[in-house]
């Protein structure tokens, strides 16, 4: 019998930064919502650890595609909230582009397409 780990699925950094990207596009959030709301979308196929949350958030925020800005919480705590830039709208097509691409290239090897 295969572990729960063994069953998760692994993501590669272009489907985190897709899934940020979109998560982002309908509203700005702090990075644990970013992860929380991922969770969510994909009824928790994906749980972003925060090793690869907080990376991809900062690789996003140098690239321009994403702004942080920090503020508080109800509880008084700063925290960083992000919202998704014209760049990273522009940005946010091109990923979808290219998913779509790698979907359909993967269904034709399955014979799925």
């Amino acid at each position: 019998m295969a572990k729960a780990r063994d069953q998760k699925i692994d993501l590669i950094r272009g489907t985190v930064d897709l899934m940020i990207l979109r998560i982002l596009d309908l509203q700005p959030l702090h990075g644990i919502a970013i992860a929380d709301r991922i969770r969510q979308n994909t009824q928790g196929a994906f749980h972003i650890q925060a090793g690869s949350l907080f990376p991809a958030l900062h690789r996003l925020e140098q690239e321009g595609w994403i702004n942080g800005e920090w503020t508080t919480n109800d509880q008084a705590r700063r925290i960083k909230a992000y919202r998704l830039t014209a760049s990273g709208r522009k940005q946010l097509s091109v990923e979808i582009r290219t998913w779509e691409r790698v979907v359909a290239a993967v269904s034709q090897v399955l014979g799925t397409n």
